[in-house]
């Protein structure tokens, strides 16, 4: 079963030094591919397209970078497509985005921009020969009314010329479940191109809030019951308690997904390695001498 991870542009000198220990450490596991994250509004843009680039130059990984329509005119998006072409990047995950500030308020295009992602999908394609990735979303995405809408939205995405779509992330393996059956329902030939799960190993109650944010869903009673229970009722939460039962609870979602043929597992880092190496290692993947960079 392959894995990959997700990473974040850094915001200043000290958190780049953080991102290149994680990519050096993820390097001696293989993934099959890393990706880089776009700053809402295409705030990280420059920092974004020079960091991807380093990747894929100066490691041994296949990067796969982000590329969001949000505050872009077409003329812009073709321009980034092409800096990510020069710096040698064949591999873009294509997404509408979210606005900035405010990830869950009102989406506003661009005026000389586009509306929805699977424009983005044609105009990468048309561009070149890129292999084209894009968002699905197993509870539905929070601007659909309903999921056969945004099933059909995620169809659009594939037909437009999609190879695959990774998952918003979650914390019921059953929510995946059932968007993978409906997309195979709706159009089989589309359901059957891979649909990645991505999950985020929980390390403390802070990182709740923003697995919370990054998923648009409140988690399930359940996990978070459980990582209550590790916390404990003192003044300060059980900080490793709570690590150790993000680990578990991470291990056992990514064993149930292998169990149930999903194509690959996707890891949220946060530019951090250890928590998501931990889960690997439970899983069984062993940590290998890096090759050499040519």
């Amino acid at each position: 079963m392959p894995f990959s991870v997700e990473f974040n542009p850094p915001r200043d000198e000290a958190g780049e030094a953080r991102l290149w220990r994680a990519v050096r450490e993820f390097e001696r596991m293989h993934p099959a591919f890393v990706s880089m994250t776009y700053g809402a509004g295409g705030s990280t843009k420059d920092r974004t397209v020079r960091v991807t680039g380093q990747l894929a130059r100066e490691t041994t990984l296949l990067p796969v970078a982000h590329l969001t329509a949000v505050g872009h005119s077409v003329a812009e998006l073709r321009s980034l497509v092409g800096a990510y072409a020069d710096s040698g990047i064949r591999n873009i995950l294509v997404l509408r985005g979210d606005p900035p500030g405010d990830p869950l308020g009102e989406w506003h295009r661009h005026p000389q921009g586009v509306e929805y992602a699977e424009e983005l999908v044609r105009i990468v394609r048309d561009l070149g020969d890129f292999h084209v990735g894009v968002a699905s979303f197993p509870q539905g995405h929070h601007r659909s009314p309903d999921l056969d809408t945004d099933t059909a939205y995620l169809t659009a995405k594939l037909r437009a010329g999609a190879e695959y779509s990774i998952t918003q992330m979650f914390f019921d393996v059953e929510h995946y479940l059932r968007l993978r059956d409906r997309v195979a329902a709706f159009d089989p030939v589309e359901g059957a191109k891979p649909i990645i799960p991505e999950l985020m190993p929980i390390t403390s109650l802070r990182t709740v809030a923003r697995a919370e944010e990054l998923c648009g869903r409140p988690l399930p009673s359940a996990v978070l019951e459980r990582l209550r229970r590790a916390a404990g009722d003192g003044p300060e939460e059980n900080r490793a308690a709570v690590r150790a039962a993000g680990i578990e609870i991470a291990t056992e979602m990514a064993e149930r997904l292998i169990e149930e043929g999903a194509p690959c597992l996707h890891f949220i880092t946060l530019n951090f390695a250890k928590a998501t190496s931990e889960v690997l290692t439970n899983l069984g993947y062993g940590v290998r001498a890096a090759p050499v960079s040519a």
